[in-house]
């Protein structure tokens, strides 16, 4: 994936304030997913994540990681503040190999005009969520990371 650097930043951060981030913006993609595991990991119907780059994400504060396992199987490495328990980060072995990282969009100072344009396993999703027409719906998810 190429990521055209800005000039323009977004920062965020944990509930508690102990985690602290700024990356360029806009990301590479700005989408949801509605897979059980972020489902369970954000407690609502879907996860908003940034595919960010990751060498240009700078953050600080002690993050902890939980090895969760995805439904491809493989890792899935879900990074939360250990004081408040928010999820920060989300990374995955393609996701570094491909230079990106996946940021919860919740954690950002400002989110008011975030619009997700693509949604990822909508095939776990509940039946009461609908999505914009005109953007990309996958049933699982292709090719993402």
């Amino acid at each position: 994936m190429v990521f055209l650097m800005s000039k323009t930043t977004r920062k965020g951060g944990c509930l508690c304030g102990a985690v602290r981030y700024e990356t360029p913006w806009p990301p590479a993609m700005l989408l949801t997913c509605a897979c059980t595991n972020c489902q369970k990991q954000s407690g609502g119907a879907i996860s908003v994540v940034a595919a960010v780059a990751r060498d240009a994400l700078k953050c600080t504060g002690t993050l902890k990681t939980y090895t969760d396992t995805g439904a491809s199987g493989k890792n899935v490495y879900r990074e939360f503040c250990p004081d408040c328990g928010s999820a920060v980060l989300t990374d995955t072995d393609a996701a570094r190999e491909g230079g990106m990282i996946f940021l919860k969009a919740g954690t950002l100072d400002e989110t008011r005009d975030l619009k997700p344009t693509i949604h990822c396993w909508s095939i776990s999703g509940q039946d009461w969520l609908t999505y914009p027409e005109g953007d990309t719906v996958m049933e699982k998810q292709e090719g993402l990371g």
